[in-house]
């Protein structure tokens, strides 16, 4: 644990000269997509071969012909691209497969028939058994709610699909949607009590679908986070924050949620590499300045962190004046405290706010955050995503659960 030091802080905006995001410095020869001087223009209009001709596109042996030799087959990714379903480079969908076409041909009315009768006598007999299993749920007090099931723990070194929450047959599409109805960029808040707080998600922040789970997926850069409509944590009293957090670079500060967006953040909770080691972190400012003299903070090492899904849990208690720190539901560091600046501005996912510039740009996904207006235990923690619900309550604020 490392208190009082303040991190190096790298503004995200280039500086002058620099040639912008991803270019070199010093101006680009020609412009945007325009020849340099002396040089052939490659938009001028060239003769084009007849139809069927050799070297005419779509004959065979053209390049990038189906099937043709130096030319990929149809249907089947290039080399390097990956295949159908497995995850991209973040920022990007996996690649889909187009479809191919065939001639229309005449349907089988009787066997349309058929399988119309069959589908509608199948859809009764679900609504029978959906409607006894909501009667024995109520019945005996069903009660799950926002816990994630055992099968949802990190794994591999990829992102998986698994179920977050059970479903209950009367629940519609919409109740379990990421987003708000009729606003695919804003990210619902999913708990069922208080003022909800939606996020409003930048352009280089991608929603993606993963089996029957949903996650964020952020490029890094200005342009790659979700802001609240409002606050979500009240610093000032006990709280506990819980995220899974996927970080696919080992360099630099990469925060996965933080509040404020004044000269300094109030708390931030992600990763960073700390004297040349991979950490997890959580921090707190005490101060109304954002001086390092001000800051406290837990540090942990996590060595395996990347290319990984980590539960990242940090709670304080009002009360007692101490922070915590749990790695997968184990608490791996405290601190004492004086207590948290209330900084101004709403919750933020996947940057902080640091002088006054935003910082701690998060490249990776991030799923299940949640958020209790009250510290949470050891043993609570430890039962998270266990489903024994009646030890830890309802948070009071949820996204992509």
């Amino acid at each position: 644990m490392t208190e009082g030091t303040d991190r190096p802080h790298n503004p995200q905006d280039p500086s002058a000269g620099s040639g912008g995001y991803g270019y070199p410095p010093g101006a680009i020869p020609g412009g945007y997509g325009y020849p340099q001087p002396g040089q052939p223009n490659p938009y001028a209009q060239q003769p084009q071969p007849q139809p069927g001709a050799p070297g005419a596109p779509g004959a065979p042996g053209a390049p990038g012909a189906p099937g043709a030799f130096g030319g990929p087959v149809y249907g089947e990714p290039a080399f390097g691209e990956p295949a159908f379903g497995e995850p991209t480079t973040f920022g990007g969908p996996a690649r889909t497969p187009e479809p191919a076409f065939a001639a229309p041909s005449q349907p089988d009315w009787q066997a349309l028939a058929d399988r119309s009768e069959a589908q509608r006598s199948r859809r009764k007999m679900l609504t029978i058994i959906g409607g006894a299993v909501a009667v024995v749920l109520l019945a005996g007090g069903g009660y799950l709610f926002f816990a994630g099931g055992s099968d949802d723990k990190p794994q591999d070194d990829k992102p998986t699909a698994a179920a977050s929450g059970s479903a209950s047959p009367s629940k519609t599409p919409e109740d379990n949607s990421p987003t708000v109805a009729g606003d695919p960029r804003l990210l619902r808040d999913r708990a069922p009590g208080g003022s909800p707080v939606q996020l409003s998600m930048s352009p280089d922040l991608e929603l993606v679908k993963m089996g029957e789970r949903d996650e964020v997926r952020l490029k890094g850069g200005p342009n790659s986070f979700a802001q609240g409509s409002e606050q979500a944590v009240d610093v000032t009293k006990s709280f506990s924050i819980t995220t899974r957090v996927y970080t696919v670079v080992e360099n630099g500060s990469r925060m996965a949620i933080s509040q404020g967006d004044g000269d300094s953040f109030s708390f931030e909770l992600g990763f960073e590499v700390v004297n040349g080691k991979n950490s997890w972190v959580f921090r707190v400012q005490t101060g109304d300045k954002g001086a390092a003299a001000t800051m406290q903070q837990i540090v942990v090492d996590a060595p395996d962190a990347v290319k990984k899904w980590t539960q990242l849990t940090a709670t304080y208690d009002a009360d007692k004046k101490t922070i915590a720190l749990y790695v997968e539901d184990k608490q791996a560091g405290t601190a004492q405290i004086g207590g948290i600046w209330p900084g101004p501005g709403p919750v933020q996912l996947g940057r902080s706010r640091h002088h006054g510039i935003w910082s701690g740009s998060l490249v990776g996904s991030l799923d299940r955050i949640r958020i209790w207006n009250k510290v949470l235990a050891p043993e609570q923690v430890a039962v998270l995503d266990s489903g024994k619900l009646d030890s830890l309550g309802v948070p009071s604020h949820a996204w992509l659960i």
